[in-house]
């Protein structure tokens, strides 16, 4: 049980800092109307990028269900 917590802390460190790394370029640019209007396709550490968020999700997901499911 306690190496569930473990993992998952740092499973969810790591997601934090994956999502923060993410840069669109938009922000909130698009709320003041500094919209380029330019899409571009993922390519190389942006895309890797978007994979281990998805990955570090489901992970994180599947941790926290494991966790309730031995805990009660």
């Amino acid at each position: 049980m306690k190496i569930l917590l473990i993992v998952q802390a740092i499973v969810s460190i790591l997601l934090v800092v994956v999502i923060l790394m993410q840069n669109r370029g938009e922000g909130l640019g698009v709320i003041g109307g500094d919209f380029s209007g330019s899409y571009h396709t993922k390519r190389g550490f942006e895309k890797f990028l978007t994979r281990s968020t998805v990955v570090l999700a489901v992970l994180f997901m599947g941790i926290a269900i494991a966790t309730v499911k031995i805990g009660s």
